[in-house]
């Protein structure tokens, strides 16, 4: 992911406002304008469950798309996925990188409830980047990550989702993506970096092309994209607000009813360039981005955004907890 000019933002919103209106994108149950939501009964998420989820993909080493590790670890998602009781579709595109190389890409959709037409989907990336990029040491540049927390931590939790709700069934239909070749933009290393935001977030656009050409429809949709990392908090990023507003306002009035404002403050950041910007702007469902947001030091995104050091043991059970539990409530909370 990528934070995107002021300019083609512009361009890209006027897109989308003609693009969701004649879509027909809509939130049932948009967000609450009172100063709290009624809270319907719901599972406890346990961040211990998804702690396991990290360290299984992690097993397997870094994601690369098209890499066997890869192969094996998205044939675990899969079955994780099946094993939990959701009906799995896998979807397969050749994908371009920044340097002209072609890669095999694998989206991995779990649909619970499946013939409910009524749903709602929740994202997130699952592959690794292949270079540690950011890295300190400028010998780790051309190093693949471990990725525990930029992808496998949204991953984590969309497992443990679909474990509570095999047990537990919700009042919606829900579809958990895992969206491939998310993180093979060009390296900044690079000479030539023209045109590198196209080279982010491959699967999630042959995703949506798909959907927007399938009919695909869904209340609204929500990405999440490094939600474990310690000191993370998460603020509203900019094109969330802009295109999927009431979205943003329910799920951060949501956890901060369930005790977890301190994760989720009342502010504002940054126009970032990921997987929910084709979700929006190409199938039209309104999609927002739990994102973190960090007000100090090297990367806005954590200290260890694309290095090395973006292993299990830098990931916190209490920042997973309180996005799943946050997530856990929004599902439940929606009506048929």
């Amino acid at each position: 992911m990528t934070r995107m000019n002021k300019a083609f933002f512009c361009f890209l919103v006027l897109t989308a406002c003609l693009l969701l209106a004649s879509c027909g994108g809509q939130t049932k149950g948009k967000a609450s304008t009172a100063d709290t939501i009624a809270l319907t009964p719901c599972p406890s998420f346990s961040a211990d469950s998804a702690m396991l989820f990290i360290n299984e993909q992690c097993h397997f080493g870094p994601r690369v798309t098209g890499s066997e590790a890869a192969n094996r670890c998205g044939d675990h998602i899969a079955g994780r996925f099946r094993q939990f009781g959701a009906e799995v579709e896998e979807q397969t595109a050749n994908v371009t990188t920044w340097d002209g190389t072609q890669l095999p890409a694998r989206n991995i959709i779990a649909h619970i409830n499946p013939s409910n037409t009524d749903r709602i989907m929740l994202c997130a990336h699952w592959d690794s980047r292949p270079w540690a990029d950011n890295d300190d040491n400028e010998a780790n540049w051309h190093t693949p990550i471990l990725a525990a927390n930029d992808g496998a931590s949204g991953v984590a939790v969309m497992l443990e989702l679909c474990r509570l709700l095999q047990q537990h069934p919700a009042n919606v239909g829900i579809d958990l993506i895992c969206f491939d070749a998310e993180d093979l933009g060009t390296p900044q290393w690079a000479e030539d970096r023209l045109g590198s935001s196209d080279t982010w977030c491959l699967g999630s656009h042959f995703w949506a092309k798909r959907a927007k050409a399938d009919g695909y429809k869904a209340r609204f949709g929500i990405l999440l994209d490094m939600v474990g990392g310690r000191g993370a908090t998460f603020s509203h990023e900019g094109y969330s607000m802009q295109l999927a507003s009431p979205i943003v306002s329910k799920v951060w009035q949501l956890a901060g009813q369930l005790g977890y404002r301190q994760f989720f403050p009342q502010r504002e950041s940054g126009h970032i360039t990921d997987d929910h910007v084709n979700v929006n702007l190409i199938a039209g469902i309104p999609c927002i981005d739990i994102i973190p947001y960090y007000s100090d030091g090297p990367s806005s995104f954590g200290p260890t955004w694309h290095t090395i050091q973006d292993t299990p043991e830098n990931i916190d059970r209490n920042v997973l907890k309180a996005v799943g539990q946050t997530m856990t409530q929004l599902i439940y909370n929606e009506k048929p």
